[in-house]
């Protein structure tokens, strides 16, 4: 008998966990199953559709244009996701103030970033938020304005002599607004001068671009989103040599910053040699609040320095890139520019830029926004329902991957006629249109933290 009862006991142990997976499992087939998805092959699913960055974005809005603003895919034997560009939908998911995990992808990101205001959710989240946001506030940008404008000028510098004042029917900008970016964003979040513009060489430089690539890398490759697999690939050598210069660097910066701070820490401000309040840099901040009491450890303290790093440089780069290709194609727009411009500053050179000519800039944001919508820089982005929940009469289990395909919903006739046409003044009014329909940053309590700043960059250096 006690041998029966034991045998009974293992069994129950070994099917319970075993009926639970199944229960979860056929949950969540049986919510994708709602809705409409595209051919499958098998094992792969939907993998073979989207082997490169290009394929990914044009059948995604392939699966829109045939199978609506909700989509089922499936990625591999295991995985699936729900494709969404449906504003009611997102406006739901991106403004609840509980379902706030990312996607399962970005963990390719905390050996480089940590799990900081990027990566982290739920009590931890919300404390590196509250200690970061404060850094983004107009006050604080307003500061930089000199930054982004001298940067931008050895940009213009740069490319008139590499044109020397020839025409060119092909020239490839990306490369020079990266470098212009990355030292705008070096200043502005360390207080450092990288001058990667001037300097061609710079390992910090080259080793976030590296990082960059291998994150955008194990998002796309099936078999090195696993991390046992990813060891063995020559990737994984290439990141760990990326990642010891570049946290390196970033602790080399912070011994320094703390060291300042400790000697101007009874003044509670810094002043440079006129007696001037010298500019608070988004590391001077965080180190200040951890002075103030918050726990914020060195490792934590790098993670968020090292987010602005990788957040900042290559997203602005790219969306300042696009504008630029939309305002050369358009001559009208150009001229509207101009008139604008004239209007602030007259006939002046080479005028002072202000923060408040910024605010008065109303076409030019026009043209960035429009910009946004046609070439939105970070076009999709991933939540994981981590609890059940109803939208609608629907219920969505736990475990459920959304894919937030905003350049969908950016491009949806339905709310902008003509997408392919590049349009400014549809942003002269937009009350027509549901609020989410424009969401290039994001939305909600994990909005895009760092939303004003490029914006404002983006005029200063056109």
């Amino acid at each position: 008998m006690i041998v029966f009862t034991g045998y009974l006991i293992a069994i129950v142990l070994i099917l319970f966990p075993l009926y639970y997976y199944y229960a979860k499992c056929y949950a969540l087939e049986k919510f994708y199953h709602q809705f409409p998805s595209p051919p499958k092959t098998p094992f792969f699913g939907n993998a073979l559709d989207l082997k490169t960055t290009k394929d990914l974005f044009q059948s995604f809005h392939r699966y829109v244009k045939a199978y609506g603003t909700m989509v089922h895919l499936k990625i591999g034997p295991f995985d699936h996701m729900l494709l969404c560009s449906n504003p009611k939908f997102l406006e739901f998911l991106l403004t609840s103030n509980t379902l706030l995990k990312k996607s399962p992808n970005l963990r390719y990101l905390v050996p480089w970033i940590g799990t900081g205001v990027a990566t982290a959710y739920g009590p931890k989240w919300k404390l590196h938020r509250k200690l970061v946001t404060p850094a983004f506030h107009y006050s604080v940008l307003s500061q930089f304005v000199n930054t982004f404008e001298s940067s931008g000028n050895i940009l213009v510098e740069k490319i008139s002599k590499l044109c020397d004042g020839q025409k060119v029917d092909n020239f490839d900008l990306y490369p020079h607004i990266t470098r212009c970016t990355f030292d705008i964003i070096c200043e502005t979040a360390m207080g450092t001068k990288s001058n990667v513009q001037t300097n061609e060489t710079s390992v910090y430089f080259e080793s976030i671009k590296e990082m960059c690539r291998i994150f955008m890398s194990r998002t796309m490759a099936v078999f090195q989103r696993y991390d046992f697999i990813f060891r063995f690939s020559k990737d994984f050598h290439l990141q760990k040599k990326a990642l010891d210069i570049i946290h390196n660097y970033s602790n080399e910066v912070i011994a320094t910053k703390r060291k300042e701070l400790d000697e101007n820490v009874k003044q509670k401000e810094s002043v440079d040699d006129l007696g001037r309040k010298e500019k608070m840099v988004f590391l001077d901040m965080i180190l200040n609040k951890a002075i103030d009491g918050h726990i914020f450890s060195q490792e934590a303290i790098r993670g968020e320095v090292d987010t602005f790093m990788f957040a900042g440089h290559d997203t602005t780069a790219t969306a300042i890139s696009f504008i630029l290709l939309c305002i050369a194609n358009h001559n009208e727009v150009q001229d509207k520019i101009i008139e604008e411009q004239e209007r602030l500053f007259g006939c002046e050179k080479n005028p002072k830029v202000t923060f408040a000519h910024l605010q008065e800039m109303q076409f030019l944001e026009n043209v960035i926004k429009e910009g946004l919508r046609l070439y939105t820089p970070v076009p999709l982005y991933g939540r994981q329902i981590d609890k059940n929940v109803e939208f609608e009469g629907m219920l969505i289990p736990k475990g459920v991957n959304v894919v937030i395909f905003n350049h969908g919903v950016h491009m949806n006739p339905e709310f902008y006629p003509n997408p392919e046409k590049f349009d400014p003044n549809r942003f002269e009014s937009m009350e027509d249109k549901h609020p989410f329909a424009f969401i290039p940053f994001s939305a909600g309590p994990r909005v895009c933290i760092g939303k004003r700043c490029p914006r404002k960059y983006k005029n200063t250096i056109k």
